[in-house]
C-alpha cells in the first residue's frame, strides 16, 4: 500500500537534497503526504473568456472580453479611485485603480476592445475587479490546463528558485506516482451519505482542477474532512470525560436562593440572564457535571448569574468558589458579592497570595469545616493547600487567562469533580467557541441591564488634540476620571515604553491640577496595585496606562476612555478597553486616536468600532479581518488541529454541520467498536499523533 508518510521529499525527482532542506525549513514539509497537502491560496482560469452575466461572488481569478465604456474617479485624498466601467454587451463591471492613476489615465481608450482579467468581487451591489491586468484582445492565448495553482512561497525559497511554478511541477511528479488510489480516510457512510468524492481525486483537483466546478467538490471535500476530525476529537473527549465524570445532583431551588430572589436582587433580571440560568439549572439538575462559558459583553450582569448558580449550589449544601486572574479583580468580585448578599447568613472569604499568617489558616479551616459557603481567590484558590469539605461549583473568570492545566486541578479537589462555569467578556464568535471551547456548552447574555446607556466611540485624529483635552477638562470638573492607553507591543516595546513615559509626563503638564496615576506590564505587581487602588478610590482623575487594564476592573466613575494609536489595536481589544468606561449611569465615551495615514483594514476596524457596541458583532468582524490565529486572548495555544484548507470564520455553517455528523458518530458509537467507523477512529489516531496541540483541546 502506497504510504505517503513515509515517503520521504528528498527522493521526489525534481527535488533532492538541497531543496528538501529549503522546504523542510521553510514549509515543514517532510514527505510526499505533506507536499500534496500544501494547498494553493489561489487559481487563475485562463482557458477560457467569461460572460459578465456568468460572474457569481465565488469565482476564481477569471478573463473577461469587451469595452471600456467611460472612466470617472472617486474620492479624495487617500480615498481617491479611477473606475472604468467595463461591458461585454452581458453586463457592466467596474474596474478599480487605488494606485498609479495618472499613469492610466491615458493608458487605455474607450470603445477598445481589451481582454481583463482578474478576481470579480461584489461591492454595493455591483461586480468590481481591483487592478486587472489588461492586454490588447489581439494578445489573446488560451491556454488548455484549466486552472492554474498558485502556491505562497517565502523569500528564502524564491532565493533557491522554488517559486509557485517550481512547486506546481513538484505536485504534478507526486501525484503522476500516485498508481494506485489512496486508501480512504473517511467510512463508506460518510462518503456516501454526504456526496463527497475519493480522497485521491480531491488531491488531485485541488492542484490541478479542470474547470471551477471540480475545484470547489475538492475543496469541499477536503474542508468537511478537517473540521470533521476537529469535531470528532472534541466530542469523543467531552463523551469519554462525562462517562467518566458524573456530576453532583442540585435537586431543588431552596429558602437561600429565593430570599436573596425576593429581597436582595437589585433590579430585575433581564431575559438573558432568565435564559441562562435556567440553562444553568438544566444542567445542574441532570446527573452530568456541568461544564458551561458563559459570554456576555462588559457590563452584561454575568457576575450576578455567577452569584445566582451558587446560591443553588449552597441550598443542596455544597460550597462554591469564584476564581479572577488578578488580586484586584478577586478582591472587586469578593466587595460586590458581600454587598449583594448583605443581611443574609451567607459565608464570604477572600483568599489571595496577600492573606497569610492567622487569617490564612481560618480560612482554610473553615473551609474543611464546610462553614465557609463561598469562597473568592486568584490562583491561591487550587494551591494543593486549600481543601474544601464538598465543593459544588467552580466559577472561573475571564477563561483565557486560566490554562487548561489549571481547570483540569479544581477536579481533583473533590472525588466528582464540581459543575465547572466559566465566565469571559471576551465574545468568540460561536464557531470559534466551538472549536475551542468544544467540550464546554456555550451561554450567551446578549443584553444590557436597563438604565445603561451605549458608549459613544469617536475616531479622531492626533492633529486635533485641544479639542481632546478640553473635552477631558470638561468631563474632569464634573468629577469623572479618565483613562489613557497606550499600546504595548513586544517587538517595540523600549518605544512604546518611552511613548508611555512621554504621554504621562505630557498629560502631567496639561492637566496640573489633576493627580495622574501610570500602570504598565514592566512594574513590579505591588506598585502596580498601588497606582491602581489611586484610581479605583477616585483619589486619581486620570490613569495613563498599557493594556494591562482590559480585564475586569471596574471604575462607574470613569467615563472616557483615550486610546491612542488606537490603530495598532486589534478589534476584540480595542472593545474590552473600551468596556473599562460605561459602567456608571453617566454617559460615557470612547475616543481612538490615530495618525491620518492608515491602511484600508485599519480602517474598516476603526469603522466598525465607532458603528457598533454589539461584541458578538465585533468579533465576528475580528475573526473575518484577521484569521482565527490571533483573536485576543482566545487562543494562546491555536486551534487544537493545525488548519491547512478550512477556515473557520468562512467556513462556518460547514463547520455547525460537520459537528452534527460528528456528534452522530460518537452517539452511535461512544466506544470507538463498530467496524464500520474503524476506519475514522484510525485516522483521529493517525492525526492526534502528527499536528495535535494538545492544550488547546481539554
Amino acid at each position: 500500500m502506497f504510504d505517503l508518510a513515509t515517503r520521504d521529499i528528498k527522493y521526489l525527482p525534481g527535488v533532492g537534497p538541497q531543496r528538501a532542506s529549503v522546504l523542510n525549513k521553510e514549509l515543514g514539509i517532510y514527505s510526499l503526504h505533506d507536499l500534496l497537502y500544501y494547498f494553493p491560496y489561489k487559481y487563475v482560469d485562463r482557458s477560457r473568456i467569461y460572460y459578465i452575466q456568468e460572474i457569481d461572488g465565488t469565482m476564481p481569478y477569471i478573463q473577461l472580453k469587451g469595452e471600456i465604456l467611460s472612466f470617472e474617479t472617486a474620492g479624495e485624498g487617500r480615498q481617491r479611485r479611477l473606475i472604468a466601467h467595463f461591458s461585454d454587451g452581458t453586463g457592466v463591471v467596474d474596474l478599480v485603480w487605488f494606485q498609479g492613476i495618472k499613469y492610466l489615465v491615458g493608458k487605455y481608450k474607450v470603445h477598445q476592445e481589451y481582454i481583463v482579467f482578474g478576481k470579480p468581487t461584489f461591492f454595493n451591489g455591483r461586480i468590481n475587479m481591483a487592478h486587472p491586468d489588461i492586454d490588447s484582445a489581439s494578445d489573446l492565448k488560451l491556454s488548455s490546463m484549466g486552472l492554474q495553482p498558485y502556491y505562497n512561497t517565502t523569500e528564502k525559497m524564491k532565493r533557491s528558485s522554488l517559486n509557485s511554478h517550481a512547486i506546481e511541477k513538484m505536485m504534478n511528479t507526486a501525484l503522476q506516482q500516485l498508481r494506485e488510489p489512496l486508501p480512504e480516510t473517511l467510512s463508506p457512510a460518510i462518503l456516501a451519505g454526504h456526496h463527497l468524492i475519493p480522497l485521491t481525486d480531491a488531491l488531485a483537483n485541488i492542484h490541478f482542477p479542470a474547470n471551477p466546478d471540480v475545484l470547489r467538490k475538492a475543496q469541499y471535500r477536503l474542508k468537511f474532512e478537517e473540521l470533521f476530525y476537529v469535531q470528532l476529537n472534541i466530542l469523543r473527549y467531552a463523551k469519554d470525560r462525562q462517562r467518566k465524570y458524573r456530576g453532583y445532583i442540585f435537586e431543588r431551588v431552596g429558602e437561600v436562593f429565593n430570599t436573596f430572589y425576593s429581597r436582595n436582587l437589585p433590579f430585575e433580571l433581564t431575559n438573558a440572564q432568565k435564559r441562562v440560568l435556567k440553562e444553568i439549572r438544566k444542567d445542574v439538575g441532570s446527573g452530568k457535571q456541568m461544564n458551561r462559558l458563559l459570554q456576555g459583553d462588559v457590563g452584561s450582569g454575568k457576575t450576578l448569574v455567577a452569584l445566582m448558580s451558587m446560591l443553588m449550589a449552597l441550598d443542596n449544601g455544597y460550597q462554591t468558589c469564584m476564581m479572577a486572574p488578578t488580586e484586584i479583580l478577586a478582591n472587586q468580585h469578593y466587595e460586590t458579592i458581600r454587598e449583594l448578599l448583605y443581611g443574609m447568613e451567607v459565608r464570604v472569604e477572600l483568599l489571595t497570595g496577600s492573606v497569610k499568617g492567622k487569617r490564612r489558616e481560618a480560612i482554610l479551616a473553615g473551609l474543611l469545616t464546610g462553614d465557609i459557603h463561598i469562597l473568592i481567590g486568584t490562583h491561591a484558590v487550587i494551591e494543593d493547600t486549600v481543601n474544601f469539605a464538598s465543593l459544588g461549583l467552580a466559577v472561573i473568570d475571564e477563561q483565557h487567562r486560566f490554562g487548561v492545566a489549571q481547570r483540569a486541578r479544581l477536579w481533583t479537589k473533590n472525588v466528582q469533580p464540581p459543575h465547572v462555569l466559566v465566565m469571559t467578556a471576551t465574545p468568540i464568535p460561536r464557531t470559534l467557541a466551538m472549536t475551542l471551547y468544544g467540550d464546554l456548552d456555550v451561554s450567551v447574555i446578549d443584553e444590557l441591564p436597563p438604565g445603561r446607556k451605549p458608549i459613544v466611540t469617536l475616531h479622531q485624529f492626533d492633529s486635533r488634540r485641544i479639542s481632546l483635552y478640553q473635552s477631558m477638562h470638561k468631563q474632569i470638573t464634573e468629577g469623572r476620571q479618565v483613562y489613557i492607553v497606550y499600546p504595548l507591543i513586544k517587538e517595540s516595546e523600549k518605544i512604546d515604553l518611552k511613548n508611555l513615559e512621554e504621554g504621562y509626563l505630557h498629560i502631567c503638564e496639561e492637566f496640573p491640577e489633576c493627580r495622574v496615576c501610570k500602570v504598565h506590564g514592566k512594574m513590579k505587581p505591588a506598585e502596580k496595585d498601588a497606582q491602581m487602588q489611586l484610581f479605583v478610590s477616585g483619589e486619581a482623575q486620570i490613569m495613563v496606562a498599557t493594556t494591562v487594564i482590559e480585564v475586569g476592573v471596574n471604575v462607574p466613575n470613569a467615563s472616557v476612555m483615550v486610546i491612542e494609536n488606537a490603530e495598532r489595536f486589534g478589534l476584540s481589544q480595542l472593545h474590552q478597553l473600551r468596556g473599562r468606561v460605561g459602567r456608571g449611569a453617566d454617559q460615557s465615551y470612547c475616543i481612538l486616536v490615530t495618525g491620518y495615514k492608515l491602511a484600508e483594514d485599519t480602517r474598516k476596524r476603526l469603522e466598525i468600532m465607532v458603528r457598533t457596541n454589539d461584541g458578538f458583532e465585533i468579533a465576528e468582524a475580528d475573526l473575518k479581518l484577521r484569521g482565527p490565529g490571533d483573536l485576543e486572548g482566545t487562543q494562546q495555544s491555536g486551534i487544537a488541529f493545525d488548519l491547512k484548507i478550512a477556515d473557520i470564520a468562512r467556513d462556518g455553517q460547514l463547520l455547525q454541520y460537520v459537528r452534527e455528523v460528528a456528534q452522530t458518530v460518537v452517539d452511535a458509537d461512544p466506544h470507538g467498536m463498530l467496524p464500520e467507523n474503524e476506519v475514522l477512529w484510525r485516522q483521529l489516531k493517525a492525526l492526534r499523533k502528527t499536528n495535535v496541540n494538545w492544550a488547546a483541546i481539554s
